[in-house]
């Protein structure tokens, strides 16, 4: 996750917050919020969420998968984004931080929307698609812990439609993943490395790695 945009320059990052869409104020209070938790810095950023929702309104998504909730502010974004008929199928294992989400999405008025799984998200994952919710959903975030990412992909790649799109945050890793294998060194940057490299030839998808926070991935499911 990350807070602000890719821009090292704090004019710019200015400069765009204010001829960009003014942000939601309940999102600006829930990243206000959480921005004074100790762990703040793993939110999105309010420039990713935005291209999520813009995304999600152009292909008329009305069904979102998000791995990964933390205190809410992408799943409360796209569910103000979403249609009233919408439904977010959300994945957490923690209690405390989807605590602080489901505060924010009863405020927004759209808990009706969200359906939270507190379990591993690969259980969660298996279990809709055995339960037939392949090819069901509009558009899938993935925004969790990085050493199973490739595992959630593949899940993700059954349970999206075609046309549909696939969103990964952190994939440039603070710039960890340009630096030369070294022994030892972290799981998740050996892991996001390779998966990173493997996507331009996945020929299920049309990806695109955006510099926007720590990186956004962006695939088109074919």
């Amino acid at each position: 996750m990350s807070q602000r945009a890719g821009v090292n320059s704090p004019a710019l990052n200015t400069y765009l917050a204010e001829v960009n869409p003014q942000e939601h104020p309940l999102l600006a209070q829930l990243r206000a919020e959480t921005a004074r938790h100790r762990k703040g810095n793993m939110s999105i950023a309010p420039e990713q969420a935005q291209l999520m929702t813009w995304l999600a309104t152009l292909i008329q998504a009305r069904h979102y998968l998000e791995i990964g909730v933390f205190t809410g502010y992408s799943s409360t974004a796209m569910a103000l984004a979403l249609p009233e008929s919408g439904h977010i199928t959300a994945c957490d294992i923690n209690v405390t931080y989807t605590d602080i989400a489901r505060r924010y999405w009863q405020e927004a008025n759209v808990s009706h929307k969200i359906q939270l799984y507190l379990q591993p998200a690969l259980i969660t994952l298996d279990k809709l698609i055995a339960a037939g919710q392949s090819n069901q959903y509009d558009i899938a975030l993935i925004d969790a812990d990085k050493p199973p990412t490739p595992h959630y992909y593949e899940r993700c790649l059954q349970l999206v439609r075609s046309g549909g799109i696939i969103a990964i945050d952190n994939v440039l890793l603070h710039g960890r993943v340009t630096q030369p294998a070294t022994t030892p060194e972290p799981e998740s940057v050996q892991i996001m490395r390779s998966f990173n490299a493997s996507l331009k030839h996945d020929s299920r998808v049309q990806p695109l790695i955006i510099p926007l926070g720590d990186g956004l991935t962006l695939m088109q499911k074919k």
